[in-house]
């Protein structure tokens, strides 16, 4: 079988979508749409002759230090082929020199490390029902003219800036954003958005854990009662772990974070809910 791997368009990546889908992964509805154009250059197929999609790889540059690798995925029938592997090495060199950072499942975890990657911490995914709200609900409506100051706040738990993504996450269909003020400065915003199963919050960045718990509630106060929620929080922050369990959510699974590279300097104690797994 011959591979061929090439850049895959917003429309053609909708398949690798849905082998996330598939794999349990449970990505929010319409990511593709926030992904894609972060680096239309980044996100790659295999295809055998016959023109059938087997392999997926995504590796979104966000500046000229710092990139994410994501998507890292086979059809199920054909994995054991080496198929995954030629299409990293086809896909890899589009990072450059910059450092990459992945979230891997636990399976994968020593395939990365023989490609360079070192492992920092685990990401730990909670889900549940969410209890009743327990701060007060003072978050405010993510409104346009905040944007600025959102996205630089985000350059402080995140290692690189990201406007343009940011812009559409924010506003994307399906999506709501809630920001806490203080003093009329923000300490802390996140997003809600649908997924296959409940609901997704990412990313929760918060000043202090009383900052994201009113960011929490807020963003958990459009829902209507008894849908589920899940929040992938850095193992590290044990504060924010304690909060998802205090929130009625419970750990059931885990990824690894992983650096090619110097691992970013960026501080996990604001990060009470990465943006996503795929992305960083």
């Amino acid at each position: 079988m011959n591979l061929t791997v090439s850049r895959a368009s917003l429309e053609e990546w909708r398949q690798a979508v849905a082998w996330a889908k598939a794999e349990g992964w449970n990505p929010g509805e319409g990511d593709e749409t926030c992904f894609h154009p972060t680096d239309p250059e980044g996100f790659f197929l295999g295809r055998l002759d016959d023109g059938r999609v087997v392999s997926a790889i995504s590796v979104v540059t966000y500046s000229p230090a710092f990139a994410f690798l994501g998507f890292y995925l086979v059809h199920p029938e054909f994995r054991g082929r080496g198929l995954g592997l030629a299409t990293w090495q086809a896909a890899f060199p589009h990072a450059g020199e910059r450092t990459v950072g992945l979230d891997a499942v636990p399976e994968q975890e020593d395939t990365y490390k023989r490609s360079g990657f070192t492992s920092a911490y685990r990401t730990l995914r909670y889900s549940g029902r969410p209890a009743a709200a327990q701060h007060p609900l003072d978050a405010v409506p993510f409104t346009a003219d905040r944007l600025g100051a959102v996205t630089a706040y985000d350059r402080h738990c995140f290692p690189a800036e990201r406007p343009a993504f940011l812009r559409r996450w924010l506003t994307a269909d399906g999506h709501t954003a809630y920001v806490r003020l203080r003093d009329g400065r923000i300490s802390g915003y996140g997003v809600i958005r649908p997924a296959g199963q409940g609901y997704r919050i990412g990313p929760l960045f918060a000043d202090s854990a009383d900052d994201a718990g009113a960011v929490f509630d807020a963003l958990t106060a459009t829902l209507e009662p008894g849908h589920e929620v899940s929040l992938d929080i850095p193992e590290p922050h044990a504060a924010a772990c304690a909060m998802a369990q205090a929130w009625g959510l419970t750990a059931v699974s885990h990824t690894v974070r992983m650096y090619h590279g110097a691992a970013p300097t960026t501080p996990v104690e604001r990060v009470f809910g990465v943006t996503t797994l795929e992305l960083g």
